[in-house]
This record gives structure tokens, sequence and C-alpha cells, in this order.
């Protein structure tokens, strides 16, 4: 699954590319990427004694700012990346956090009680089946997933904190499918089946009862290899501002996208994106093909309209036929 773990680490060297959602059948180890990815994210800089996280080098909670303008130093302390998980039958409320009327009312105070928002702040916020969510909560949190920032309103009161976090959503598509308004809100989507090979589907049940039989020898070998992810993404962060595109990788970013009828401009943003991302991990100065053609297969795909009468993926053959013609 190359893929997927390429569209989870493209997200973390740059969140703005708005998240991934991970489409296949039960039983194909979704989850389990999600929560291992969390666990090779460096650690994050927080400030210490902030409830909403906040993260050093990004926008501050009034409660921060409100410390700072009395004059306090703000100290900051490492945590770890964590998954914060979204119930399927979570109101508005329950997600974007809610503030006490009564109190604003009675004494001008604000007090806000924090929802799944505040604690994702920093962190991956994974949602399990997201095409069985509420679609208006679903549109909520790819609002904030884009613009960093949760603004709660009632009544004239306002509230606003940052939360920046990496977005994966996982969903069975026998299950029901999501709008195509909301599909397209997501950066990057990947297609997951089980393994038809006979070696591969071998290695994978020796691999989890070495796993969960506790072995230290696999243990020290993959936790060695977590370091290493975390040292590439470490540096690929640092490195992603100064990754370039020339004028004729761009040109043929747009001209992929356009002739594929790709609708807005979503797409080729996010495949720009992803690209550098991608270059900025393999720590080449500009995308190669490699690049471009990852780029493509995760950003395009969900974004391009299918054929009712074709029985297989009419818009992923017509994707790779422009992507073999491009040279991608």
């Amino acid at each position: 699954q190359e893929l997927l773990k390429k569209g989870l680490l493209v997200n973390a060297v740059d969140p703005s590319i708005g998240g991934v959602l991970l489409r296949g059948e039960k039983g194909t180890g979704k989850t389990t990427a999600v929560r291992s990815f969390a666990a090779v994210l460096p650690p994050k800089e927080a400030v210490t004694g902030c409830r909403f996280g906040c993260v050093r080098g990004t926008s501050s909670c009034d409660e921060c700012r409100s410390r700072e303008s009395s004059g306090e130093v703000l100290l900051y302390e490492s945590r770890p990346v964590e998954v914060v998980d979204l119930a399927l039958n979570a109101s508005e409320d329950r997600v974007v956090g809610s503030l006490d009327l009564e109190a604003a009312l009675r004494d001008g105070s604000r007090k806000f009680e924090m929802g799944v928002l505040g604690k994702a702040n920093g962190n991956v916020l994974y949602i399990d089946e997201v095409n069985l969510l509420d679609d208006h909560v679903v549109d909520v949190l790819l609002d904030v997933a884009v613009s960093g920032v949760n603004v709660v309103m009632r009544e004239g009161v306002s509230y606003r904190h940052p939360s920046r976090f990496l977005l994966v959503g996982t969903m069975n598509p026998e299950e029901g499918e999501l709008r195509p308004q909301l599909l397209d809100r997501f950066g990057l989507c990947v297609e997951i089946s089980g393994e038809r090979d006979v070696g591969l589907r071998k290695s994978i049940v020796e691999r989890v009862l070495l796993f969960e039989g506790q072995d230290a020898g696999f243990r020290e070998k993959w936790d060695r290899k977590d370091e290493e992810l975390r040292a590439r993404l470490v540096a690929a962060r640092a490195a992603l501002p100064g990754v370039d595109v020339p004028g004729e990788i761009l040109e043929s970013i747009v001209a992929v996208v356009a002739e594929l009828g790709v609708a807005g401009h979503r797409g080729d943003i996010t495949v720009l994106k992803a690209s550098k991302a991608l270059a900025a991990i393999k720590g080449i100065p500009s995308p190669d093909p490699e690049c471009l053609s990852d780029a493509f297969r995760l950003a395009l795909p969900h974004r391009l309209k299918e054929d009712p009468f074709e029985e297989t993926a009419s818009g992923r053959k017509r994707l790779d036929g422009v992507l073999a013609r491009f040279g991608a």
C-alpha cells in the first residue's frame, strides 16, 4: 500500500493539502495505518498549560493571548501527536464546542466548553466511516481543516481558537458514498483493497503474529525504522519552502487536470502541493516524474466523473491514459 503511506506522509509535511480519505473494503488495515502513522510523527512544541495545545509558530487561542497581554512569558513543552477520534453520533456542539450563554449574559464572561476540534489542534483527527457522519458536521470539519481556526458564534457571542490538524477519514464504499461536494473537499483520496498476492498475505499474517506476540527483535527493528522515518519528516518539513516548481511542470499539471475535465481548481492546487511535499520527502530540489505521477493519482481520482454505464472505474482509466500521454 505504497500510495496509502505517501498520502499520509505528504499531509504530515504539508497539512494545508487538506487531509486524506481512505476508501476500501473492511479488514484492509485502514485504522491500523492511521494509528501507526500518528506514532511516527515528530512531537509538537505546545504552550505549557494551554488546554488547546497551541503549537509554537502558529496562531494562539484567546486564553494564551490573554496570558501574554497580562505580561506572562509563555513556556513550551514537547507533547506527542495523538489520534483524536470523532464519534459518528457526535452533534455539532460536541464537534465545535459550546458557549455558556447564561454566563455571557449575566456577567459578560465567555465560558467555552472545548469540543473535538479543540482537542484535535496539533493532532490527527480520525473519522472512521466518515460517509455515515451527518453531512453538515462533515462540512464544518472540512471548513476548519482548510482555515485552521474554529469560530463558534451563539446569539452574538463568539469564541475562536486554533484548530490545525491532520484530517484522516476512512470509509467502506459498500456502506454508501459521500456527496461529491464533500468528497472534493478532501485533499487526497486513496483506494485500498486486500492483497491478492499469496506471498504478501503470508507476510502480513506473520508480522501481525510477531507484533501481538511482543517479539523483542521485531519491535526493535521497526522502532529503528520509525525513528528513521520521523527524521525524514522533520527534514522534509524544513526543505518544503525551498522546493521549486518550474513553469513547464506547472503547465503540465494544469493541462492534465483540464483535459480530465476536473471541476474547479482544487485539483490543480492539490496536485501542485502534493508533488512539492513528495519532492521534499525524497530530498530533491523539484518534483520528478514519480512525484508528479503519485500526486495525480492521490489528488484526482475522487474528483473525476465516472461513467454510470461502465462497470469498472472509468475515471481512473482516463487518468491512466492521460498520464501515459504526458509521460507522468
